[in-house]
């Protein structure tokens, strides 16, 4: 699950990351409108994290922005502004939840889940190839019925090239989508993930292979 964390206060901030990473999240943080605008265009979020008091301007402005390309993507509000009216409005505004400034960390992280379980978040997020089955909502896979452990950027490499099976997917989009924007990347970092998943794959008789498209990326197909 990748994250969208828009918030000024830097120590909060990564008080946040910290949290949310232990969780095996992907995060992305933004301090300003304009660079979370940016980075909603740049990248595929499933959840956006979002302050209401920016050095720009007010986070909520943000909302139709951030949906505009994902109709469904959730948004938690944070902010101090905790009035009622503070909270009706950003429910009106779209948001589909508002947490008050200060909160504890397991309350957030109570209503992440809280959100990933709604039905219409569910649907369609199980993919089966060969005898593995990724459960994208839980971030979970299993081969033939046994659970498969792997490391978040392995799941997250998995995850996008199952989602496009049987089609080359771009070394560029592998990387956005395992990588955060601040994370320092390697030029091989991709292909050690790949490398160690390809073998994990073939050690649990998962029935499916990937293969690298020299130049371009990688390919996902099931085994002949």
């Amino acid at each position: 699950m990748r994250i969208l964390l828009v918030e000024d206060e830097l120590q909060l901030a990564e008080t946040l990351r910290a949290a949310l990473e232990r969780e095996r999240f992907i995060v992305d943080h933004a301090d300003r409108l304009a660079s979370a605008r940016e980075a909603a265009l740049l990248t595929s979020f499933d959840l956006v994290l979002l302050d209401r008091t920016l050095p720009d301007g007010e986070g909520l402005a943000l909302v139709p922005v951030l949906r505009a390309n994902n109709p469904g993507l959730p948004i938690i509000v944070l902010s101090a502004r905790g009035e009622v009216s503070d909270r009706i409005l950003g429910l009106d505004e779209g948001a589909d939840d508002y947490l008050i400034k200060p909160f504890a960390l397991d309350e957030m992280l109570a209503r992440i889940r809280a959100i990933r379980r709604r039905p219409a978040d569910l649907a369609g997020e199980e993919i089966r190839a060969g005898s593995l089955v990724f459960d994208l909502s839980n971030e979970e896979v299993a081969v033939a019925g046994v659970r498969m452990e792997l490391p978040r950027r392995e799941l997250r490499v998995l995850a996008a090239l199952l989602k496009r099976r049987g089609r080359t997917v771009l070394r560029e989009s592998l990387e956005q989508a395992v990588f955060g924007f601040d994370d320092e990347v390697q030029s091989n970092t991709l292909d050690s993930h790949i490398s160690r998943l390809r073998r994990k794959l073939q050690e649990t008789g998962a029935g499916i292979e990937i293969h690298a498209i020299r130049g371009v990326g990688y390919l996902l197909r099931e085994s002949s």
